[in-house]
């Protein structure tokens, strides 16, 4: 399905029946990041898999800024009528679930951050390195994006005012101690440090994530 939120078409997929979750997946992804999580996670709730601005079959913008992704996510809770969503996001989209939750923390119940960073200084420098060189390679704006972004200062984390799961990886390309600071400066948010997990292992086309978070979502 396809929404016109102000200046940008948005795809998405509505699936389920229950309590809403929005997933949002990471950079140079789709929503089919979550095929598997959304047929575990549809028996209980509506689940909307959304591709970000410029991913899947979303519309390209001129610019990529998470800022703009999570007003994407904003607009489409106020245009679908979504009552208070939990937000799951992974990589970037656990930086965009942080966004929105510090920016409108009353329109949403609750959030799952997976492998999330508050600028690239928490990315450990190797895979920082291969970023680079990724970029370089390819010229593509979407990569250049997580060179230079997000800037989130922790004050701006103690505005969240729902419910957080801050998960990572044990082997995780982000740096624990960056997890550590995300999770220490929420408000009674919960931390989950995965044994044997990489940054992306427990997300993609697998349902792991569902074991670690269904009750959280309650």
């Amino acid at each position: 399905m396809y929404i016109q939120l102000n200046s940008q078409v948005i795809c998405y997929e509505k699936t389920g029946e229950g309590t809403p979750v929005i997933l949002i997946h990471g950079n140079n992804g789709d929503h089919h990041t979550f095929d598997e999580l959304v047929c575990a996670m549809c028996r209980e709730h509506t689940v909307y898999a959304m591709d970000s601005r410029g991913h899947g079959e979303s519309a390209t913008p001129k610019e990529y800024h998470y800022a703009d992704m999570a007003d994407d996510v904003i607009n489409l809770i106020d245009a679908l009528d979504i009552k208070s969503p939990a937000l799951v996001g992974y990589s970037d989209g656990g930086i965009i679930a942080l966004l929105v939750a510090i920016k409108a923390s009353n329109k949403i119940s609750r959030i799952v951050c997976c492998g999330a960073n508050l600028s690239p200084a928490g990315i450990h420098h190797k895979d920082l390195r291969e970023i680079k060189k990724e970029y370089k390679r390819t010229n593509d704006p979407i990569t250049y994006m997580m060179l230079v972004e997000p800037d989130i200062d922790v004050a701006e984390l103690r505005r969240i005012s729902v419910p957080a799961m801050i998960i990572a990886g044990e082997d995780d390309c982000i740096k624990e101690k960056e997890t550590n600071k995300i999770a220490n400066n929420i408000n009674d948010a919960q931390l989950l440090i995965l044994p044997g997990e990489n940054h992306s292992s427990y997300i993609e086309n697998t349902d792991k994530l569902y074991n670690y978070i269904y009750r959280f979502l309650v």
